[in-house]
């Protein structure tokens, strides 16, 4: 299935993960670093972007951000590219550095601000790379020892992070360092390394569950939330969608689409649109809704009209899709 849009805004909070093309080093020495920091730091200065956590591990790197006037892959484009370039002059190779495309989550804040800047700045000590936290005081490698002002970047706000602890700098210091503290027993937290409800209520067991306690509940894997938060999310890049791109135009594509695939799995539209349960229409359905979205990037909403179901039908189909992924 073709990966989703970036889900952006100017002011969206983000989580974002690069990874270096086979999980091979992006950083080799500290002459490596120092230029990783330099470039991330020129790019988020000139694109108004504020950073409040971030991890650089020696095949990969952890961000929390908030996206400011420019968006965040101007702001990715620019930074990797020009790591990268330093990177393989340097060290005499050619070809990607980073696998992929980077990963970004957007974050509701009040519900994880916190619990993300712990978990991205104590990734050196899971990863052994420092045995104590006082030793994490003073790495130079994570985002941390900015916070308790021990190492400095002007680019990264630890005046933001600070103020999630305490009103003065040294009450605050004190309550984010022990809260640091606290978090080192909790070791890998699965629920925050990815999006979508799946991670947020702690598996899909967990959402089944709520699900029939409470009733539909909406999950997206590029949003790490509560429901709400997804919907609010998605209604707001949907549109975003329709002032850029004349629903026309997609409808009509997406018409076609509809006619091409059942002429061509000998089902007809009505029976597509008819709401049959017929197993081999329910998949097909499921199909062409995942396409429409992906492919033609028509609104759920538009797509549940299309379709004859409901959004969150619309939803499931898209996440049981990304389930039998991973």
């Amino acid at each position: 299935m073709p990966r989703q849009a970036r889900l952006d805004t100017p002011g969206t909070l983000h989580r974002v993960m690069l990874r270096g093309i086979e999980k091979r080093p992006i950083v080799d020495d500290p002459i490596d670093t120092d230029a990783f920091l330099a470039r991330l730091g020129e790019a988020v200065r000139a694109t108004g972007t504020s950073v409040y956590a971030w991890t650089l591990m020696p095949n990969h790197a952890h961000l929390l951000l908030r996206s400011g006037p420019v968006w965040l892959p101007a702001l990715m484009r620019r930074f990797l590219t020009g790591y990268a370039q330093h990177y393989n002059r340097r060290h005499h190779r050619h070809g990607h550095l980073f696998q992929n495309r980077y990963k970004s989550i957007v974050c509701e804040e009040d519900a994880y601000f916190r619990e993300l800047v712990r978990y991205i700045h104590l990734n050196p000590l899971r990863a052994e790379l420092v045995r104590t936290l006082s030793e994490l005081d003073h790495y130079r490698g994570a985002g941390h020892a900015v916070v308790m002002g021990r190492v400095h970047h002007d680019w990264q706000d630890r005046q933001y992070v600070l103020a999630w602890f305490g009103r003065g700098e040294v009450e605050a210091l004190r309550a984010y360092r022990t809260y640091m503290a606290e978090g080192i027993a909790q070791g890998r937290r699965p629920e925050l390394i990815g999006g979508g409800m799946v991670r947020s209520l702690g598996g899909w067991a967990e959402v089944r569950s709520m699900r029939r306690r409470q009733g539909a509940i909406q999950g997206d894997e590029r949003v790490l939330g509560s429901g709400d938060f997804v919907v609010r999310l998605l209604e707001e890049a949907e549109a975003r969608v329709r002032a850029q791109f004349p629903v026309e135009v997609k409808l009509a594509e997406a018409r076609k689409c509809i006619e091409e695939v059942c002429a061509r799995e000998g089902i007809s539209v009505e029976e597509l649109r008819g709401g049959s349960r017929r197993k081999s229409v329910a998949h097909l359905r499921m199909h062409v809704a995942r396409q429409l979205v992906a492919e033609i990037g028509l609104p759920m909403a538009e797509v549940a009209r299309q379709l004859g179901i409901s959004t969150s039908g619309v939803s499931r189909a898209i996440s049981r899709k990304e389930r039998e992924a991973v």
